[in-house]
């Protein structure tokens, strides 16, 4: 007869079954052959193409000729300096219109209108954003309208639309409200703690965001840069529909170099230039990579 006075037994533990790893490889199974179909393959026709002849025999004439040949060098300089100023100008606008998104209240109106505004406009692009700014900026556009009836001429001033100005100027449209979603993360990680410690130790704004906001944001900054960067850089429907390919830019000297409009066989060294697109790109992502991977670090700590 069992004593009241024993221990019960101990209940047996399950043993938990180690997760089988070729699961976990047969989830990822869709997600690789989409890639391998929708990315592996194109790119692969790319660097093929870009490496032969119309014979298709190797050489490297193709690639000399796409950074050495003057209208595709002054292609690859308008391309880099349109990307770099405006994903300059809409790092600066963004992470500001973030931090004053940011200082609100979170059930505020303004918080809920930019997030979500936010979230479109950074994905308006293409033909419909090159019509909204024809439509607004063009030499008959609304906004063109209202400003000469107000005694100030763009276009005599030397503005215009399809321009690398404007072009420009469209970029900025989406580039902004994407630097607010890829920012504002960062932003949020900044512990209040630190300022009050900052201010209670006699430092002002500025010295507070000088010396422990911008150095920890550094890396994220120039991540989500780089991030804007690549997206003006590999631009292309937005370009054509607003200046009919008429600016030298990278995407648009690929596209006349595959239909042939400016010169006739020219196909392979349109795909020179859209290797050389992916090697711009592909170093693009090894920078915000490496940035990203130093911005986590104060995250975990």
């Amino acid at each position: 007869m069992t004593s009241l006075l024993e221990a019960p037994p101990a209940p047996t533990e399950s043993v938990a079954r180690p997760a089988r790893p070729w699961r976990a490889a047969l989830g990822l199974l869709p997600f690789a052959l989409y890639l391998l179909v929708f990315l592996g393959g194109p790119l692969y026709f790319v660097i093929s193409g870009a490496l032969s002849d119309r014979s298709g025999a190797p050489t490297f004439d193709n690639i000399i000729a796409s950074v050495t040949e003057p209208q595709y060098r002054l292609a690859f300089a308008s391309s880099l300096a349109i990307s770099a100023v405006t994903a300059l100008v809409g790092a600066v606008f963004g992470v500001f219109l973030a931090q004053a998104v940011l200082t609100s209240r979170p059930t505020s109106p303004l918080r809920r209108i930019v997030s979500t505004a936010s979230g479109v406009l950074a994905y308006f692009g293409g033909v419909p954003l090159a019509f909204a700014f024809i439509g607004a900026l063009g030499q008959t556009g609304l906004a063109t309208l209202f400003l000469k009836g107000v005694g100030i001429d763009l276009y005599g001033l030397g503005f215009r639309i399809d321009s690398l100005t404007g072009l420009g100027l469209t970029y900025v449209y989406f580039q902004i409200p994407l630097m607010v979603i890829l920012i504002t993360p960062a932003l949020e990680g900044l512990l209040p703690q630190w300022r009050e410690a900052a201010e209670n130790l006699g430092a002002s704004a500025w010295a507070y965001w000088r010396h422990i906001a911008l150095p920890v944001l550094a890396p994220a900054l120039g991540g989500a840069t780089l991030v804007l960067f690549g997206n003006a850089f590999a631009a292309y429907a937005t370009a054509l529909a607003l200046t009919s390919g008429q600016i030298p830019l990278v995407t648009n000297s690929i596209a006349s170099a595959l239909s042939g409009n400016v010169l006739a066989d020219q196909q392979n060294v349109g795909l020179a230039l859209g290797f050389d697109m992916v090697v711009v790109i592909g170093v693009v992502m090894v920078g915000y990579l490496i940035l990203q991977r130093r911005a986590s670090r104060w995250r975990a700590r």
